[in-house]
C-alpha cells in the first residue's frame, strides 16, 4: 500500500502520453545517444559534424568509439557525402529543427547507418528504423530528460530511475524572477548532467511532459517563426529554401554579417544563445563553421511570446 495523506505536491495536469513517449525515455539527450551507441554493436568509427554541441563527444569518448569530423555547407548540409565503411556510422544534426527534409534524404542514402540528432527538433517525426534521439528540455521547461529510438526498441531493465527535484531551481526562479536571476542556476543544472550514468527519465520530468499542450506550443512557435521570416528573409544570409518542410523550429536562425548585433539584442533584453562556442576551438577562422557560430543569431520564437514580442525584435533588426 502506498502512503496516504501528508502534504500536497506540485499540481500538474495529466494529459496522458507526451510527444515521443513511445521512445526510450532516459535522463538526458547525451545519454539517449549513449543508449543508441550501445545498441550498435562493433562500431569502428562515427562521423560527426564540426558544427555541433561538444556534449556529443561525452558518450562517444566514454564508450571509446573512434570518431572523425566532417564539414557542412551554407545549407547546413554535408559538404561532401561520405562513403561509410562496414561498421561506420554517420551522425547528423537537425539544425534549429529546420532540416527535416534533408534528413529524409539522408535516411534513404544511409539507412540504419544514420543517427539523427533531433535535440533541436523535438517535433521532427522519427523515421522508421532510423536511430534518433531528442532532448525535450530545449523546447519546454523540464530539468532534464532525453528520448532515444533504435532499431531494436528493447529497454535495458537494469537502469535506475533518475530523480530530478534537485535540478529545478532555475525553472522555479524563472517563474517568479527575470531570466538573469536564475541563469547561474541554469548553468549549475547543466553542469549536473555531465557524467551522469544512463537512468530512466525521472517521474518529475515525465509528469511535467505529460502536462504540456504540445499542439498549442507547436502552433505558437510556427506563428512566431513565420512572422520573423516574413520580415527578415531578404536580409537573412542563411539558405532557407527548406521553409515549410519542417515540423517545428527551435529558434529563428538569422545569419547576418554584423558583429555588433548580438550585443545590441542582449542590451535590449533579448537573450540569444550562441550555438556552439566549442566550434571556435575545433575550427580555424577560415572555416564556414567558425563563421556560422559567430554570425547566426538564434532569435527566440518560443511559446511564451507572440506578435508583440516578435514586432519588438523586428524593430531592432530592420
Amino acid at each position: 500500500m502506498k502512503e496516504i495523506g501528508g502534504y500536497l505536491e506540485l499540481e500538474l495536469e495529466d494529459r496522458g502520453d507526451f510527444l515521443h513517449s513511445d521512445g526510450i525515455c532516459l535522463n538526458s539527450g547525451r545519454n539517449a545517444l549513449e543508449y543508441i551507441l550501445i545498441s550498435c554493436s562493433g562500431i569502428s568509427k562515427i562521423w560527426i559534424p564540426y558544427f555541433t554541441c561538444e556534449v556529443i563527444l561525452e558518450p562517444i569518448r566514454k564508450l571509446n568509439i573512434p570518431y572523425s569530423f566532417y564539414p557542412i555547407n551554407e545549407r547546413l548540409e554535408i559538404e561532401e557525402l561520405l562513403q561509410l565503411g562496414e561498421s561506420e556510422y554517420l551522425l547528423y544534426t537537425n539544425y534549429y529543427g529546420i532540416k527535416d527534409q534533408y534528413i529524409s534524404y539522408l535516411s534513404k542514402l544511409y539507412g540504419q547507418k544514420l543517427i539523427v540528432d533531433n535535440a533541436q527538433a523535438l517535433y521532427a517525426v522519427r523515421m522508421e528504423n532510423i536511430k534518433t534521439f531528442y532532448s525535450p528540455r530545449k523546447f519546454v521547461g523540464i530539468p532534464d530528460g532525453g528520448i532515444a529510438y533504435t532499431n531494436n526498441m528493447v529497454e535495458i531493465p537494469n537502469y535506475a530511475q533518475d530523480v530530478s527535484y534537485g535540478r529545478c531551481m532555475h525553472l522555479l526562479k524563472r517563474l517568479e524572477m527575470e531570466a538573469i536571476e536564475g541563469y547561474n542556476d541554469f548553468r549549475i543544472n547543466s553542469g549536473k548532467l555531465i557524467g551522469q550514468p544512463i537512468s530512466v527519465m525521472s517521474l518529475l520530468s515525465r509528469k511535467i511532459l505529460s502536462s504540456i499542450d504540445f499542439l498549442a506550443i507547436r502552433k505558437k512557435r510556427i506563428q512566431n517563426f513565420e512572422k520573423l521570416h516574413e520580415a527578415l528573409m531578404n536580409r537573412n544570409l542563411l539558405d532557407m529554401s527548406d521553409f515549410g518542410f519542417f515540423e517545428c523550429p527551435m529558434i529563428y536562425p538569422y545569419y547576418v554579417d554584423d558583429k555588433t548585433l548580438r550585443k545590441k539584442l542582449i542590451d535590449n533584453r533579448i537573450y540569444v544563445a550562441t550555438y556552439w562556442p566549442n566550434v571556435l576551438k575545433w575550427c580555424s577562422e577560415d572555416k564556414l563553421e567558425y563563421e556560422l557560430t559567430n554570425n547566426i543569431i538564434a532569435l527566440p520564437i518560443d511559446q511564451r511570446y507572440g506578435s508583440e514580442e516578435m514586432d519588438y525584435i523586428i524593430k531592432l533588426l530592420v
